[in-house]
């Protein structure tokens, strides 16, 4: 069965930092690739970062490189996301699912990431 829990959105002022958290589980997570999405209300689900099964190969959206970090607890089925100089652009629904997961697969609640000026 699988799960999907994101944590970690808040309301932040624009410059700030959150660390987003995912746990997983399912049929052959902890062996893929995993990745972080976002969504705005009303537009398409877009792609953030992206890390190998061990967490030694990751790469990121030209719109968060240099600001956002992935990482992975591969004992722990976990997932982060640190996300920093926040930008009011950044504010949507993040998500987490395997590498290209469609629209049609399982997503978890997402958790909500609001950038103020």
């Amino acid at each position: 069965q699988v799960q999907l829990v994101e944590s970690g959105g808040d309301l932040v002022q624009a410059g700030g930092s959150l660390r987003l958290s995912c746990r997983f589980s399912g049929p052959g997570f902890s062996s893929s690739y995993m990745g972080w999405y976002r969504q705005v209300l009303g537009k398409q689900r877009e792609w953030v970062a992206r890390i190998s099964s061990g967490g030694g190969y990751s790469n990121y959206a030209d719109s968060v490189k240099g600001r956002f970090t992935i990482s992975r607890d591969t004992h722990e089925n976990r997932m982060y996301l640190q996300m920093n100089s926040l930008k009011l652009e950044d504010t949507a629904t993040y998500y987490c699912n395997q590498w290209g997961a469609s629209d049609d697969a399982y997503w978890g609640q997402g958790t909500q990431v609001t950038v103020s000026s």
